[in-house]
């Protein structure tokens, strides 16, 4: 996983095992910042995965267990907002936006009571496991 700023902090882009030899190959592929000031390696999860979306912060209003992708949260769950989950097994990407378009956020295991904070006020539409070895 590679952040725009330190300490793991700004925008997410999500890399796969391989060579990526230029930085303008890597904007064409949708990362949308410039520089690359953190990163950190994501361990590869076996077995299954589990995560709890809330429609409000702190756990707050309708909440949804999802064990598989969520191309949009909106169709599938009649939810018109994610903004907070607890993540219980496997590792995960969300997005701001339907179909795992837009910026993302990596989630590991744990409780995230509010993404307004950590974000910025952004909110995700669309949830994708990490299901390959990086």
């Amino acid at each position: 996983m590679l952040y725009e700023k330190n300490n793991y902090m700004g925008q997410q882009f999500f890399m796969r095992r391989g060579e990526y030899n230029d930085m303008h190959c890597m904007q064409n592929m949708g990362m949308m910042f410039d520089n690359i000031r953190s990163c950190r390696m994501i361990p590869f999860h076996r077995g299954q995965f589990r995560m709890k979306i809330y429609e409000r912060e702190n756990f707050g209003g309708q909440s949804n267990e999802m064990m598989d992708d969520c191309d949009n949260i909106q169709d599938r769950y009649r939810m018109s907002d994610c903004q907070s989950c607890h993540v219980m097994d496997g590792h995960w990407l969300m997005y701001e936006q339907p179909h795992y378009k837009g910026r993302m956020m990596y989630m590991r295991p744990g409780e995230y009571r509010s993404f307004r904070e950590m974000m910025s006020g952004q909110r995700f539409m669309s949830m994708r496991r990490i299901t390959d070895m990086c």
